[in-house]
């Protein structure tokens, strides 16, 4: 990357476009190399439970499920009935949004810094170990991050010529796309039409630009009031405000979870440091020949868009629409990498070896985390498919397993035709009983088991195994001949916690 640095300027457009190949290479390779690396998690198996329902009981399922729109799960249902309901099935779509966005923010730096500003964008969504995360979960961020970076592109040429009907129009159909993506669209969508509102000339322009927005935010709207009044999100705000937006930042540099992940977001930061100094001096400095009018006042359109998205959905979260979280302002983060990297072009040209050091730096500390990530169970997603292995090959039937609540969807993914056990139910008469415990996971704490308790065993059972992984914990019971259970005596599992009592097929 450093050589595409120094290199641009004698081998013109075409040593920066082979740059940017190899970068969206590298970029679509961890994307897609890894997709069954991680177990799928509650949110996933919920979205493979989805894909595997008829198209209008998919459709009819949403409200009660989710608390997004639907536009990625018809896209995914489609995607799904071709590649399947497998990990790699399920991801390879996000994978693809993902690797897709590396180009846009190209697209989009280029527009405010020239080919290094849009190598140095492209790179730092490549690397970016947030975006790779959600490039490999078979949820809507991937959408929502790769429509937020096309509507900012299709907003800035559209203020470019705001006279011009289908710049407006392309950049209506994106936004809309993005409504009906994710609501927290909104908050990037509202300040691009309020923009476009002032800048276009003429009644019929800005009918043109708002009118697909404005129409899908009309047909939303009866499913974000029936989504409202069943909060899937409600536990979002369980966690205090101001601990959700000082996790914001570090979860935009280094992700979730990373291998040393203190001294990594430090690092991070201080790369960082030198892009912000080059924005800020792309925002302040002088019109010249390296530096047009044009591409300060880009920059500036698109920090105060930026600005404006994550100021507002604080606003939201303040007067009680508090859903905020890194992952819903995903749409923001290819914003931001593209604004560093205008940064770093510009600093460029003040300090040449510091600039390029510093987003060098940035790629390589991504991609640590990124590895790292992928090497270490304690830093992924619930792992569900190995506490499923750990059960057995193949539950008998009848089986009792014992599981936190939240294991229905997943556990139900990788034990097909486990069922919960009514607490109220008579007595089963079973061989086996398995207990399965996850630890709550919370990001930047590495995550490990907790010392279990295993409850007294029934009468006629004995401990036949246990087996401890690093994320997860299962103990199995055996009697030598059935013998009668009452589920309201498995109340409790592994943690002492409630638990719930399901059975195999």
């Amino acid at each position: 990357m450093r050589s595409a640095w120094r290199g641009g300027v004698i081998g013109g457009s075409t040593t920066w476009l082979r740059a940017l190949g190899v970068i969206v290479v590298a970029g679509a390779a961890l994307r897609f190399a890894t997709l069954d690396t991680q177990s799928l998690w509650f949110d996933e198996a919920v979205t493979a439970q989805l894909m595997r329902m008829r198209f209008v009981d998919l459709l009819q399922a949403i409200p009660s499920s989710e608390s997004t729109p639907p536009l990625y799960y018809v896209l995914a249902w489609f995607w799904a009935h071709v590649f399947g309901t497998g990990e790699a099935g399920l991801r390879s779509l996000p994978a693809l949004l993902g690797s897709a966005t590396i180009p846009i923010a190209w697209a989009l730096g280029r527009r405010l810094g020239g080919d290094r500003a849009a190598l140095a964008a492209a790179a730092l969504v490549a690397f970016n170990p947030l975006l790779v995360w959600f490039s490999q979960e078979a949820r809507s961020y991937a959408l929502l991050a790769l429509l937020g970076a096309l509507s900012a592109l299709l907003w800035l040429r559209a203020l470019d010529k705001p006279a011009d009907m289908r710049r407006l129009l392309s950049w209506g159909a994106v936004a809309g796309l993005a409504l009906a993506t994710h609501y927290y669209a909104l908050f990037l969508v509202a300040p691009q039409a309020l923009w476009l509102l002032m800048r276009a000339p003429g009644a019929r322009q800005r009918m043109t630009a708002l009118a697909l927005p404005a129409a899908t935010g009309l047909a939303l709207a009866p499913l974000a009031l029936s989504q409202r009044e069943n909060d899937t999100a409600r536990f979002i705000a369980d966690t205090p405000l101001a601990t959700r937006v000082a996790q914001v930042p570090k979860q935009f540099l280094v992700g979730y979870d990373a291998p040393s992940e203190t001294l990594l977001t430090i690092l991070l930061a201080l790369a960082m440091l030198v892009a912000t100094g080059g924005l800020v001096a792309l925002l302040r400095g002088r019109d010249d020949a390296a530096q047009p009018a044009s591409a300060r006042l880009r920059a500036t359109s698109l920090a105060a868009l930026a600005a404006a998205a994550l100021a507002l959905a604080i606003l939201a979260s303040l007067v009680g629409e508090d859903h905020l979280l890194s992952r819903n302002l995903v749409a923001v983060l290819p914003l931001l990498a593209v604004l560093a990297g205008a940064g770093f072009a510009r600093a460029w040209s003040i300090a040449p070896a510091l600039a390029a050091t510093a987003a060098c730096a940035a790629c390589l500390l991504g991609l640590v985390a990124i590895a790292g990530v992928a090497g270490d169970q304690r830093l992924q997603r619930d792992n569900w498919r190995d506490a499923a292995r750990a059960i057995g090959p193949a539950p008998t039937t009848g089986e009792l397993i014992v599981a936190p609540a939240s294991a229905v969807v997943p556990l139900g993914y990788y034990v097909p035709g486990l069922r919960p056990v009514p607490a109220a139910a008579a007595t089963l008469a079973t061989t086996q009983i398995a207990y399965v415990d996850l630890p709550e996971h919370t990001p930047g704490a590495v995550r490990a088991p907790r010392s279990i308790r295993i409850p007294p065993p029934p009468p006629g059972f004995t401990a036949d195994f246990q087996v401890d992984g690093p994320t997860f914990s299962v103990v199995r019971l055996r009697a030598p001949a059935p013998q009668p259970v009452a589920p309201s005596t498995l109340s409790r599992g592994l943690g002492s916690e409630p638990a719930v009592v399901f059975t195999s097929p």
